[in-house]
């Protein structure tokens, strides 16, 4: 037998209140392998070019991948799709917890929901049978308090995927919450919000099957001693969480600091994984499901005006975000920001990002009358986040400067002129992670080319950072960050954690043909996966240039392409546009892509089975 996915997708119209279910087919399996894969294939043909990502047309689709919710570690996550309401461009964002592993018993490989409800509603999957629930009650409540009435409401043991206030009132980057985990970038939260669904909760009691138990069996007890046995998945995550990231890539000189002003941060040592774990900040450590690497934390703030407060995390981006990048130090702040991001509904990143790019822009004299007015009156400066959960709040609400700050910087720049936007550090609308592009040129050159824009998800630092290629070699960066995008594309399509790097290597290799094979039985080659992950990426891209994406928007942004690193050990380096365009031609040879506009040819099409859709799509138009 070949069909262990769970073989239905069920398309969910929220104009009228009703669905249908049809059965996953072999060509979608056998082509797009699930998650990023179906994603893709699915936004694509449910999505008219040129809408507007927060009307009803927009099509928002949940799925799961062949690994999802069995035994391999770290696979218990699901995708959400869309076209961003921050980027207008396709969008994919990924969450953990146990929600996937619900959909699948459930018996659902996706969902694609359509239209929008008239009033708020919520989507009751059991069992694959599927209601709608009038959601009046849960309109406006924070995400912990929606998921714990609704499943009061319902009497049982349902897994909720909501989103608070921020996805309510169109936030562009309002995140999906579940449990206390989040798909957070990329405004998923705000297209839920424009379609009227404030959350959908699943319970399902199905089996979950693989191909070959035994073997799958045998390869999930040698990863369990691989990742125990890898010292950063083996003890330093466990014992550190991801913020120990903070004070490695300080030392390295690669930590975003100040809005990218600069690259170190001298209080590194006050806000790190060490410090919360020297100082018993961090309560308890938590693990997403089947998953040996319990990289998460529970902290607590212990001291401060934010004393007390509890947060599941905070993550390595998080610490970046609303500590580094905003030249903060208060570990507090940061829990307390955590903690209001995740309840409200919002993305960590954008949310620090664009108190980053306002506190430059107060810095830098360049904000007008009423905007300086309520910056100094909330004390939005560098170092200071002592307002910060009333500042989210007013994101959330669109309230004051909390409206303007909703829009994300990229908009917000465009608003204030060509000053702010030679400070703006996002690509393609989406706020840079806290990754560096300058000191890290293969990532630079990812960053431009990403089809999501500004995220290290796609292209991996950890390429470079690793040691294994140099980080200011340009030749033949082209070929290497194509291979590893191919990769990402097809962990997301099993779906598993970015955090088996370490374990799985950069590029697809034998062990991501273990995990399809044991699990689907479809008989992959280690060529059939290179396709895949390559007809993915390029799908995605298909459906950005029908957005008017090619080769004059896979740029940088001015800070980064002009202005070396200001200090520490990388002091100087920064990316030319000469070499971003010699990589941006090897990046487009690698794709098979036109070099002079960045639009993926005919031939390339053809070969990776994608010229049909095409010549469909064309015809159609025509």
């Amino acid at each position: 037998m070949t069909n262990f996915y769970c073989g239905k997708i069920a398309f969910i119209d929220l104009d009228n209140l009703d669905y249908k279910i049809e059965d996953t087919s072999i060509d979608l399996k056998r082509n797009y392998l699930g998650g990023n894969g179906f994603g893709v294939k699915l936004l694509y043909e449910n999505t008219l070019p040129q809408i507007n990502p927060l009307s009803p047309q927009n099509t928002l689709i949940f799925a799961v991948g062949p690994v999802t919710g069995t035994l391999l570690p770290s696979s218990s996550r699901f995708g959400v799709f869309a076209k961003s309401p921050l980027t207008g461009l396709f969008f994919d964002s990924y969450c953990g917890g146990t929600w996937g592993e619900q959909l699948k018993r459930a018996g659902f490989d996706a969902l694609v929901i359509k239209g929008a409800s008239h009033n708020p509603v919520s989507i009751i999957i059991e069992n694959k049978k599927i209601s709608f629930k009038h959601a009046e009650n849960l309109w406006g409540l924070k995400t912990l308090e929606t998921q714990k009435l609704l499943n009061k409401e319902l009497g049982g043991d349902f897994t909720i995927a909501t989103i608070g206030p921020a996805g309510e009132n169109l936030v562009r980057y309002a995140a999906i919450i579940s449990e206390t985990r989040a798909a957070g970038r990329g405004g998923m939260g705000a297209v839920m919000g424009s379609k009227k669904l404030k959350a959908i909760a699943v319970k399902g009691t199905g089996d979950i099957y693989v191909h070959d138990p035994k073997g799958f069996m045998d390869y999930v007890r040698e990863l369990h001693n691989r990742i125990k046995q890898h010292p950063g998945t083996g003890n330093v995550l466990p014992t550190f969480g991801t913020s120990v990231g903070a004070s490695a890539f300080n030392d390295l000189g690669i930590l975003g600091a100040y809005n990218w002003q600069k690259e170190t941060f001298s209080n590194v040592n006050k806000i790190s994984g060490h410090y919360m774990h020297k100082m018993k900040i961090y309560q308890k450590t938590k693990a997403c499901l089947n998953c040996p690497i319990r990289c998460s934390k529970i902290a607590k703030a212990k001291k401060g005006i934010f004393q007390d407060y509890t947060t599941e995390g905070p993550e390595y981006e998080t610490v970046f975000s609303f500590g580094s990048l905003c030249g903060n130090d208060d570990i507090g702040s940061i829990i307390a920001a955590d903690r209001v991001c995740d309840e409200l509904g919002l993305d960590t990143i954008t949310a620090g990002a664009v108190l980053a790019f306002i506190m430059e822009c107060y810095e830098k004299g360049i904000l007008p009358n009423h905007l300086l007015n309520e910056v100094k009156h909330w004390n939005i400066m560098f170092g200071n986040l002592s307002t910060i959960d009333k500042i989210l709040e007013m994101i959330a609400f669109r309230k004051g400067i909390g409206d303007f700050l909703a829009e994300g910087t990229q908009r917000m720049a465009e608003d204030l002129g060509r000053e702010a936007l030679e400070l703006c550090t996002s690509v393609k609308g989406l706020e840079v992670p806290g990754h560096t592009a300058r000191g890290l040129k293969g990532m630079g050159l990812g960053y431009a080319v990403s089809n999501r824009g500004g995220t290290h998800m796609d292209t991996r630092p950890t390429v470079e950072r690793s040691g294994q290629y140099d980080p200011f070699e340009i030749k033949d960066k082209g070929k290497l960050m194509k291979d590893n995008q191919d990769m990402t594309a097809i962990g997301d399509s099993l779906i598993i954690c970015r955090y088996t790097e370490g374990i799985f290597g950069f590029f697809i290799n034998n062990d991501f043909v273990k995990m399809a094979n044991l699990t689907t039985g479809l008989e992959y080659s280690l060529e059939d996966l290179r396709q895949i992950g390559e007809r993915i990426y390029t799908l995605e891209r298909m459906f950005n240039v029908r957005e008017g994406i090619n080769r004059s928007k896979d740029v940088l942004p001015n800070r980064f392409l002009n202005e070396p690193i200001a200090d520490g050990p990388r002091k100087g380096h920064f990316i030319t546009e000469e070499e971003l365009n010699y990589m941006l031609d090897d990046y487009y040879v690698a794709r098979g892509w036109d070099k002079e506009t960045g639009i993926p040819t005919d031939e390339t099409l053809n070969k990776l089975s994608l010229l049909e859709i095409k010549e469909k799509e064309d015809e159609n138009a025509s």
